[in-house]
C-alpha cells in the first residue's frame, strides 16, 4: 500500500480499485458535522472542485429491487430516469438503513465501488464531461478521483440521463 493510500485510509472501495489496478488518487478532507452544506457539496468545496465533478451515491428501489444512481451532487436523482436506464417501470428512494445494510457503508460515505453486494447501477451521462470525477471513498470525509471510463467499468454502470437540477 503506498503512502497514499495508508494516509487516506483504506475502505472497501479503496481496496477494491487497488485490487482491479484501476488508477485513483484519494482526496481525504476534514469533514465538518455541523456543516449547512450537504455530504457532496461539502466535498466539491473541500476539493476545491465543481459540484458537478463530484457525484454521489443514491440507493433506490426498481421495481422492488435495489439499485443504484449515480449524480452530481449538485443535482437530484430522477427516478423515473432511473427506472428506465435500468430497464425499469418505476422507482422509489430505498431508507437509509436499506442503502447502508446493501453497500455496508454510512449514508454520507456510501461509495458506488466495493459495496457488500453489486447492484444494478446507472451513473448520469454529464459523468463523461470529466477528466476525473470524484466519489466518496468510503467514509465521510474521503473521496476517491477516478476516470469516468473506470468508474463504469468497475461498478459495471450504464450511463444515461438521470440527473435533474434541484
Amino acid at each position: 500500500m503506498s503512502r497514499k493510500h495508508a494516509a487516506g485510509g483504506s475502505t472497501p472501495a479503496v481496496h477494491a480499485l487497488l485490487e482491479a489496478g484501476v488508477p485513483h488518487t484519494l482526496h481525504p478532507y476534514e469533514h465538518d458535522p455541523a456543516s449547512d452544506l450537504s455530504y457532496g457539496l461539502e466535498a466539491a468545496a473541500a476539493l476545491g472542485v465543481e459540484a458537478d465533478q463530484v457525484f454521489k451515491t443514491l440507493c433506490a428501489y426498481v421495481d422492488g429491487h435495489l439499485s443504484v444512481g449515480i449524480v452530481p451532487v449538485s443535482g437530484t436523482l430522477d427516478l423515473k430516469a432511473l427506472a428506465h436506464a435500468l430497464g425499469g417501470k418505476r422507482a422509489e428512494m430505498a431508507p437509509p438503513a436499506d442503502a447502508e445494510r446493501a453497500t455496508g457503508y454510512v449514508v454520507g460515505g456510501i461509495s458506488p465501488i466495493g459495496q457488500r453486494r453489486a447492484l444494478p447501477t446507472a451513473v448520469d451521462e454529464t459523468v463523461e464531461l470529466w477528466d476525473t470525477v470524484y466519489v466518496s471513498g468510503g467514509r465521510r470525509g474521503l473521496d476517491i478521483g477516478l476516470a469516468p471510463a473506470d468508474l463504469l467499468a468497475v461498478t459495471r454502470a450504464v450511463a444515461a440521463p438521470i440527473a435533474k437540477d434541484s
